[in-house]
């Protein structure tokens, strides 16, 4: 027990260093890299690669290399990110968006196997239930992982806020802020509130060294897993790639056509959240340095957020879940077309992702447990069918960042909202019609891991 719970430790650590550096890079990117929508655009070339790298990659590396090698190659794809944002331009952001996005399927895939792996071979020896022991390793994992997001926020908060001479931001600029969006369309006001070159590398570099150290924590202390208990990986090989035709094959079903437009919005929401509102509202009302700290705020409220509803789930049913975070992100987008940022409401820079932050952990929960209840003799097909509509929402909120205005931006999220809703009360219907009886919630299955892979936290 004491070996492989120091597997599960070094495997969680790595992801928390590594993730470290890229949830902090992710959130800045927009207000970075602000030029001609440099940072934007590098965020939906990641998400694209990743659908790209979801269908291929994973059971190809995870076959030659083992698991142990493939997280290692992987995260040295992320820290290619690092690296290229030392020097950003379309010539060197791009190219390693790619990079990092051609890593992150096989990244979260070598990661489910090996700690699937790890619970399985523990269980066999101890004479326990395999799924107990590996969805204690996953819990053990997601708690540690999760709070990457708020130690990359907080680091890149503490470094900004070095900054020598505090911005002092007119009224007249701050019309242009929130759904306004006067500076979306000239970049010369946004640079002036750039930290300084120095604080900038100060800051990559540690994100870098991050990087590295997630690599070599995994590469010097995780033992790879034995030939013999790879071979039962061997076995599934042949799976994967009927796994490939399967996903476009699940499509038939009307209950997934129904479900891309909610699971689109998994991607849209999270994408305004990471893109638009860091730029737009924190950014230009309040400066870059308070970035980490607002998305400290969506960190934790959809972490606690996360567990709590998990558990209360089975007590309300996933529809009224829905109903409340369609009500809590609708009492947002109001708030973001209406409110005019200014550093005197402070409070409700922090207040609005906490709430966004609650209402994306019932998403993710919730959306991860109605797959697996509906699909659940198809769990692959559907899943990988999860992975590639949020990836997509992604892609297009960030691709389209930088030629629209804020409020049609919220416009389309808010419409997005409203169509997911309605076809996902029909698939509610259509359940209830064909089968009375099956309204509870399935248990989580360690598939969960694959969804949390396209997350702010990718």
């Amino acid at each position: 027990m004491e070996k492989n719970l120091k597997n599960i430790l070094v495997v969680s650590f790595g992801f928390l260093f590594l993730f470290t550096a890229f949830g902090g890079l992710q959130s800045l990117q927009s207000s970075l890299h602000s030029e001609k929508g440099l940072g934007v655009a590098s965020l939906s070339v990641i998400y694209a690669a990743l659908i790209l790298s979801s269908m291929f990659l994973p059971p190809i590396l995870i076959q030659k290399l083992g698991c142990k090698w493939t997280i290692v190659g992987s995260m040295c794809c992320y820290i290619t990110y690092s690296l290229g944002n030392f020097y950003a331009s379309w010539y060197t952001l791009i190219p390693t968006s790619m990079i990092l996005g051609l890593g992150g399927a096989p990244l979260w895939s070598a990661k489910c196997t090996y700690l699937t792996i790890a619970g399985n071979s523990y269980a066999a020896k101890a004479g326990k239930i395999g799924r107990d022991v590996v969805n204690q390793y996953f819990g053990i994992f997601f708690l540690i992982f999760q709070s990457s997001g708020i130690w990359g926020n907080l680091i890149s908060s503490l470094v900004f806020g070095q900054t020598p001479n505090k911005m002092n931001i007119s009224e007249a600029d701050l019309a242009c802020c929130g759904a306004e969006d006067c500076k979306n369309t000239t970049t010369d006001e946004t640079n002036t509130s750039k930290p300084t070159e120095t604080l900038i590398y100060i800051l990559l570099g540690i994100y870098t060294a991050s990087g590295v150290l997630a690599v070599l924590l995994v590469a010097v202390f995780l033992n790879p897993v034995s030939v013999q208990q790879m071979e039962n990986e061997e076995k599934k090989k042949a799976s994967f790639w009927s796994t490939f035709l399967a996903t476009f094959r699940h499509l038939t079903d009307r209950r997934q056509c129904l479900l891309i437009p909610l699971t689109m919005y998994s991607g849209f929401e999270q994408g305004f959240l990471a893109g638009d509102y860091t730029k737009s509202y924190v950014t230009c009302a309040l400066g870059i340095n308070f970035v980490g700290y607002v998305m400290i705020c969506f960190a934790a409220a959809n972490s606690l957020s996360s567990m709590f509803f998990g558990k209360i789930s089975q007590y309300t049913g996933r529809q009224a879940l829905f109903a409340l975070a369609a009500v809590l992100n609708l009492a947002c987008i109001i708030v973001f077309l209406l409110w005019k940022p200014h550093p005197k409401h402070l409070a409700v820079f922090f207040i609005l992702p906490a709430i966004w932050g609650m209402a994306d952990a019932i998403w993710q929960t919730q959306t991860n447990a109605l797959y697996g209840v509906l699909f659940e003799k198809h769990k692959e097909a559907a899943f990988a069918n999860y992975r590639l509509w949020e990836s997509l929402g992604f892609v297009i909120a960030f691709g389209y960042s930088t030629f629209l205005r804020v409020s049609v931006k919220l416009y389309i999220v808010l419409a997005v909202l409203v169509v997911s809703m309605l076809l996902y009360e029909t698939v509610e219907y259509l359940e209830s019609k064909s089968s009375p009886g099956t309204a509870s919630l399935a248990k989580k299955e360690p598939v969960e891991c694959q969804q949390n892979a396209q997350q702010t936290h990718l």
